[in-house]
């Protein structure tokens, strides 16, 4: 099977900054994109940025400036820095990776636990 856990997160105040890291296990032949996404209450899931195997990276227009992704392909991790944290960021944060399965090849969506990220203003 493969897991994605999710640490990081909490509460913060408005212009303060958090780290997120979510790391992959088990049975795992290759990591294609990953990306991190949120939802906050009354609202749909969004995507919030996302990297690419090579480090190509995407993000949300909200974010742009102050979140950072990364990832360590050898440690099947990745990050996000959150900086200029904002009320309109807090959120549940879900990891989202590309796994292809060592046993069966087949690659599928894999998602994170979710993290709670709360910014007081």
């Amino acid at each position: 099977q493969v897991q994605l856990v999710e640490s990081g997160g909490g509460l913060v105040q408005a212009g303060g900054s958090l780290g997120l890291s979510c790391a992959a296990s088990g049975n795992i032949f290759s990591i294609n994109d990953m990306g991190w996404y949120r939802q906050a209450p009354g609202k749909q899931r969004e995507l919030v940025a996302a990297i690419t195997r090579s480090s190509s990276t995407n993000y949300a227009d909200s974010v742009k400036g102050r979140f950072t992704i990364s990832r360590d392909n050898a440690k099947n991790t990745v990050y996000l820095q959150m900086n200029s944290l904002k009320p309109e960021d807090t959120a549940v944060y879900y990891c989202n990776a590309e796994i292809r399965d060592y046993r069966t090849y087949r690659q599928a969506d894999y998602w994170g636990q979710g993290t709670q990220v709360t910014v007081s203003s």
